[in-house]
């Protein structure tokens, strides 16, 4: 979202009930941002770091720098340097396992505190790197919890693993160890199971770990019950107690979703409503909802529609199919939306929780998207018990 106001509103509702404005627009809450991060300062017994790819946004990456985050988890180059443009003294721990060598000389080039691998090959591939820089060995392993699994694509089975952090210690390198547990992970159980693995793994590789990164997966609260991130830090600690016993890596989470997502909220209009009862909105699938392609959309009780005087829309709730503006009909989410039955067209739709992988994945199809940032005060009311 490039394109910004200079209004600071009360809320969202306070603004386009004003405006009535018939692009979407993205409301960012930096009090919002400063509660979570306040939230995994206090809660998390380790450091914080954050996942820039979940959303970029300089406003994100400034607010998050002046309330005290210093560590940036990035997969590329472009998100180095978007670091780097903010917080010059930023540490940078480049954790994509899978790079190219001009990726790899281009990082060395700003300085990377910690590098993550899942092959041997990946390793031989940084090349020389100074004395005690960490490497961080990724791990996989079958377990649910997530949306959806990153082990498909990430991570060395623990069998794997073991020569793999040999290795590092071998190239006088610091070993460590990374995971994730999947994406909007709800299950505490999926990190002690990690932690457990990687305790294991080092000690069949006979290293000391300097550092153990729990990863992302922190649940944003967009289920039916609000989210219990402090459950799941204790688990994280207990563990940790439990199986590293022996020795002390220091713990750090790096994330995306958890951290960002609740800091923002998307309104959308209600273009059309068909024949039929589906419902067009001003974007879609190649838009802010990129994301809903795939997984679940947001509880109902995270959705409030408007009418154009910014009274909510109080009507029973009935299932929607959903489709957004593009001429594309895949443009449309693999789940019906429960909305009032008294939605009109030119309604506004408020979707909390939107921070993250929504304004990054954007693709401007058929000119489409959410290119617009307001700032609140506050977002929406609290998320409703429906």
């Amino acid at each position: 979202m490039n394109e910004q106001s200079s209004w600071i509103w009360d809320t969202p509702n306070a603004h386009f009930s004003r405006h009535l404005p018939d692009e979407p627009i993205g409301y960012f809450s930096p009090n919002a941002l400063r509660s979570k991060v306040s939230a995994f300062q206090a809660g998390f017994d380790g450091l914080l770091s954050y996942a820039v790819k979940a959303n970029p946004d300089p406003d994100v990456l400034r607010c998050l720098t002046q309330n005290g985050v210093s560590i940036f988890d990035v997969a590329s180059p472009a998100e180095i340097e978007m670091v780097r443009a903010i917080h010059p003294e930023a540490k940078l721990h480049y954790h994509n396992p899978v790079r190219s060598a001009q990726e790899i000389a281009q990082a060395k080039l700003h300085g990377i505190a910690s590098w993550s691998v899942d092959a041997l090959s990946e390793l031989d591939k940084l090349g020389d790197l100074p004395k005690g820089s960490e490497i961080a060995v990724r791990i996989k392993l079958p377990v649910a919890g997530g949306l959806y699994n990153f082990g498909e694509k990430f991570g060395a089975e623990p069998a794997q693993a073991v020569p793999l952090l040999k290795a590092v210690a071998m190239r006088g390198l610091a070993p460590a160890i990374t995971f994730h547990p999947g994406t909007q992970c709800t299950a505490p159980s999926a990190w002690e199971s990690y932690i457990k693995a990687a305790a294991q793994i080092a000690k069949a590789a006979e290293v000391r770990l300097l550092s153990l990164n729990v990863g992302g997966g922190f649940p944003a609260d967009r289920a039916a019950q609000p989210v219990d991130l402090l459950g799941i830090f204790n688990r994280i600690k207990a563990a940790k107690e439990r199986y590293f016993c022996d020795q002390n890596p220091v713990l750090v989470c790096e994330p995306g979703r958890g951290l960002v997502a609740d800091a923002f909220a998307l309104v959308l209009r209600v273009k059309n409503i068909r024949p039929d009862g589906a419902l067009v909105l001003n974007d879609g699938i190649y838009g802010a909802l990129a994301e809903w392609r795939d997984m679940p959309p947001a509880h109902s009780r995270h959705i409030a529609v408007f009418n154009s005087k910014g009274d909510e829309r109080l009507g029973k709730p009935a299932p929607r199919i959903i489709f957004g503006p593009t001429c594309d009909s895949l443009d449309r989410l693999c789940e019906p939306l429960a909305l009032p039955s008294d939605i009109k067209e030119e309604d506004f739709v408020s979707i909390q929780g939107t921070g993250a992988y929504s304004a990054v994945l954007t693709s401007r199809f058929n000119g489409y998207g959410c290119s617009k940032q307001i700032y609140c005060r506050a977002l929406t009311s609290a998320p409703r018990h429906l």
